[in-house]
C-alpha cells in the first residue's frame, strides 16, 4: 500500500479536535484518528461527528480495548469507525473478538503494541488472528524519557505481511525514516495538532514522505541526551513549572542582570554569610557552562561580585545563583552575567574558608544537588533534578507547543475561556 498519514486527533475537546481535522484534511491527511483522550472525554460522539463532517475519510478509533472487544468493537463501528485499535497485550481472545466484530461491520483491526515484552513474537502471533495492521507506538510518557519510536520498527516490518503503522513523535525530520524503516501508516500527533498552521505542517510531512527528505523543524522534536540544552534555552520557566506539576521554583531570589536567560548545570556551595572563598574557589573547579549555586544562609554581607563575575566569565560558565548577598550590581548588568540573589548590599564579606564544595544544599525551599539543571528567567528560577532532566525538558518543550495552538486559536477570534471550554471543566 502507499504510505498513508493518520492524524492522531489527541484532544479532551471535540470542537478544537473538529477544527484540526479540516486542515489536517485540506493538507493532505489520509486517515484521521479519535485519539484516546477524546474518546474518553467525549464518547463516541466524536466518532460520529467525524463520519458526518469527512464522510469519505478512514476513521480510526484509538480505543485501546484490553476487554470485553465485541462490545467495544461493535460500539465503535456503529459510531462510524473504520479501524479500531486494541492492545497486544490483551488477552488473545479479545483481540480475535475485536476481529470477529469487524468482520461483521466491514471494519478492520489495528494491534497496538505499547507495553509488549516482545514486539515481533506478539506480531506475529496477532497477524495469524487475522488483524489488519500492526501499530509499532511509542508513548507520549516514553516519548518525554528520550525513547526512539524506530527501534524495533524495521524488525517487526520484515516479519510481518500487514501494513505496519508507526506512531511516537513523528515530525517532518523523520516521516520519510519511517517509510524507510518500514512503515505504511504514519502517525502523527504533535507535529500537526499542536501547530499554528495545521493545514502547512500536514502538507510538509506528505512531502517529506514523498521525496523521501528530512525537513527542518525546530519543534515537536524530543531531546533523548545533550539536546536539553537547547530545549531549556527555547522554554521558559513558567513551561517548566507546569512540567513539573508547579514544582521547582527557588522563591524570593532577586534577579541581577535583566533580559540575560539563565540555563546550566548546577555546582553546589555551601558558604556562611559573606565568606566568599569557597564560591571563588567553586569557579576554579566549575566546567564550562555550569552554573554556581550558593547557600550562604540567606544573609549578607556580599559574597559575590564584580571581580568573582569576571573569573566565571573566564571559565565560561552560565551564572550564580545566591541564597546570600551580591554586590557591585551595575558591573555586573553590563557584563549580561546571569545572576540572582537574595540580597543585595555594597558591603563585602572576608574570605575565612568555611563551607564545602559539590555537597547537596537548600535554597529557596529547593533541594539542590551538583548536575541539576537550572533554568532563570524574567519569570523566575526553576531547579530541574538531573534524573529527570530529559524528561522534563520533553514536557515543557510539550507545554510550549500546545500554548502555540491555543494562542493562534485565540487569534482567530476566541478567548482562553471559549478555545479551552473553560466553564464545562469546572467543578460543580
Amino acid at each position: 500500500m502507499r504510505p498513508l498519514v493518520q492524524i492522531a486527533l489527541d484532544f479532551v475537546n471535540l470542537n478544537r479536535a473538529l477544527k484540526v481535522a479540516e486542515a489536517a484534511t485540506a493538507g493532505g491527511a489520509d486517515w484521521l484518528e479519535a485519539g484516546t483522550p477524546l474518546i474518553k472525554s467525549e464518547g463516541l460522539d466524536c466518532l460520529r461527528a467525524l463520519r458526518k463532517k469527512f464522510p469519505q475519510k478512514t476513521v480510526v478509533a484509538d480505543m485501546k480495548i484490553m476487554d470485553v472487544g465485541r462490545i467495544e468493537s461493535e460500539s465503535a463501528f456503529k459510531a462510524g469507525a473504520n479501524v479500531v485499535c486494541v492492545l497486544g497485550v490483551a488477552d488473545d481472545s479479545t483481540v480475535r473478538e475485536c476481529v470477529e466484530a469487524a468482520k461483521n461491520y466491514g471494519g478492520r483491526v489495528m494491534v497496538d503494541l505499547l507495553g509488549v515484552s516482545d514486539p515481533t513474537r506478539r506480531a506475529k502471533e496477532v497477524e495469524k488472528m487475522g488483524i489488519d495492521y500492526i501499530g509499532m507506538h511509542t508513548s507520549i510518557d516514553e516519548q518525554m524519557r528520550g525513547k526512539d519510536p524506530f527501534s524495533q520498527l524495521r524488525e517487526v516490518s520484515r516479519k510481518v505481511s500487514v501494513p505496519v503503522a508507526v506512531a511516537g513523535g513523528i515530525n517532518s525530520e523523520t516521516a520519510a525514516k519511517a517509510i524507510d524503516a518500514g512503515a505504511s501508516v504514519v502517525i502523527v500527533g504533535g507535529a500537526v495538532i499542536k501547530a499554528k498552521d495545521p493545514r502547512e505542517a500536514t502538507r510538509v510531512i506528505k512531502e517529506a514522505i514523498k521525496d523521501k527528505k528530512v525537513i527542518p523543524t525546530q519543534l515537536f522534536k524530543r531531546a533523548r541526551g545533550k539536546e536539553i540544552v537547547q530545549i531549556f534555552k527555547k522554554v521558559s520557566t513558567s513551561n517548566l513549572s507546569d512540567a513539573m506539576h508547579r514544582a521547582g521554583e527557588i522563591k524570593g531570589l532577586v534577579k541581577i542582570t535583566p533580559g540575560v536567560k539563565l540555563v546550566g548545570s548546577a555546582l553546589t556551595v555551601r558558604s556562611y554569610p559573606g565568606d566568599w572563598a569557597k564560591p571563588v574557589e567553586a569557579i576554579d573547579k566549575a566546567e564550562r557552562g555550569q552554573v554556581i549555586v550558593i547557600d550562604a544562609g540567606g544573609a549578607g554581607p556580599a559574597l559575590w561580585g564584580e571581580l568573582a563575575t569576571h573569573s566565571a566569565i573566564q571559565k565560561r560558565l552560565s551564572g550564580v545563583v545566591i541564597d546570600g548577598a551580591i554586590r557591585d550590581v551595575p558591573e555586573i548588568v553590563k557584563l549580561k552575567f546571569p545572576a540572582y540573589a537574595r540580597l543585595i548590599t555594597p558591603t563585602a564579606g572576608e574570605p575565612r574558608g568555611f563551607g564545602e564544595i559539590g555537597i547537596p544544599i537548600r535554597i529557596g525551599g529547593v533541594r539542590v544537588l551538583t548536575g541539576d539543571w537550572l533554568v532563570g528567567d524574567e519569570d523566575g528560577i526553576v531547579v530541574v533534578p538531573q534524573k529527570k532532566a530529559v524528561e522534563t525538558a520533553n514536557r515543557a518543550m510539550d507545554v510550549l507547543e500546545r500554548e502555540n495552538r491555543i494562542r493562534e486559536e485565540i487569534l482567530q477570534g476566541g478567548t482562553l475561556s471559549s478555545v479551552t471550554e473553560l466553564l464545562r471543566w469546572e467543578k460543580e
